[in-house]
């Protein structure tokens, strides 16, 4: 009860500065990116940090569900709810088929195909006319409000915890700590680090849906390797394993990208320094495999 009311005080809060005016446009997107930063953070922690499979091609999830989303809603004129249901099937779909063949893989091998799948992504649809090819799409209509940010964060969230809670997520970690292990006692790893990816490409669909419908143009290029390594900064920061500590760096890197946004090039360099400080001095990340719960307070 403490952590719904503590919620659901932030958000009256935030709606009510939204509606007076206190949070004005620039405040507005730096909340907007910090939510689809958390959805981000939170998905891919659930393949890396969880599951322990290096993956490189979240964005290449986020980019199938934008598109998906923006065709649903602009060209064939549906609802937005119907655009954020074909943002998450679609990029569950995508989750799904490339889980399948690759995750027989480990390690560099695993990273290197879903690089690859990402890169093939951005490519083709950089070559789909009815898309916009390079260009994208712009003139995306303006559907996404700090309701469905708050509602997808926070669903996002509790759906990924109990996940990880339950005795699917029990199999997940037992993959992460010694797949070989795992097998031995009958768990089929293939079948739950497919589960693990399909949930988390479900959510970067999400997460793309509402991207494309706050920021009104998306294009091929926006959904780079270097948004998947962005969001693998969060997790890596915050600490495989824990999804406050994916929250934690999810909001740190929003902040400090909208305070160096003039210098993109130092961002990119603060980001190693980060990098290379955390794994010297705390390899585990921020939170390490520990989380925080408003229950401490009761």
């Amino acid at each position: 009860m403490l952590e719904l009311a503590a919620l659901t005080a932030f958000f009256m809060l935030v709606q009510y500065m939204i509606t007076v005016g206190i949070l004005n446009q620039y405040y507005q997107i730096n909340l907007t990116s910090m939510c689809i930063n958390i959805i981000l953070a939170v998905s891919l922690n659930l393949i890396n940090g969880f599951t322990g499979q290096l993956s490189l091609g979240h964005a290449g999830f986020m980019a199938v569900g934008a598109y998906s989303s923006v065709v649903m809603t602009q060209m064939l004129g549906q609802p937005f709810i119907i655009g954020i249901l074909a943002a998450c099937l679609s990029a569950a779909l995508a989750g799904f088929v490339i889980g399948v063949p690759t995750l027989r893989l480990r390690g560099d091998y695993l990273a290197i195909a879903t690089l690859g799948f990402g890169e093939i992504i951005r490519v083709v649809l950089q070559n789909i006319d009815y898309i916009g090819g390079p260009a994208g799409i712009v003139g995306i209509s303006k559907l996404t409000t700090w309701t469905w940010l708050f509602a997808g964060t926070v669903v996002s969230t509790l759906v990924i915890v109990n996940l990880i809670n339950s005795s699917y997520g029990r199999a997940i970690i037992s993959i992460r700590e010694d797949e070989i292990a795992s097998e031995v006692m009958g768990i089929n790893t293939t079948r739950y680090k497919v589960l693990a990816f399909v949930v988390g490409a479900l959510f970067a669909g999400f997460a793309g849906a509402l991207y494309a419908h706050y920021f009104y143009i998306i294009k091929p290029e926006t959904f780079s390797f270097l948004k998947s390594f962005d969001v693998l900064v969060m997790v890596v920061l915050g600490g495989l394993g824990s999804t406050t500590g994916a929250v934690i760096a999810a909001v740190f890197i929003t902040v400090l990208t909208a305070a160096l946004q003039t210098f993109p090039a130092v961002r990119m360099i603060l980001y190693a320094l980060i990098l290379i400080i955390v794994m010297i001095y705390r390899p585990q990340g921020l939170m390490g495999n520990r989380e925080f719960s408003l229950k401490i307070f009761g």
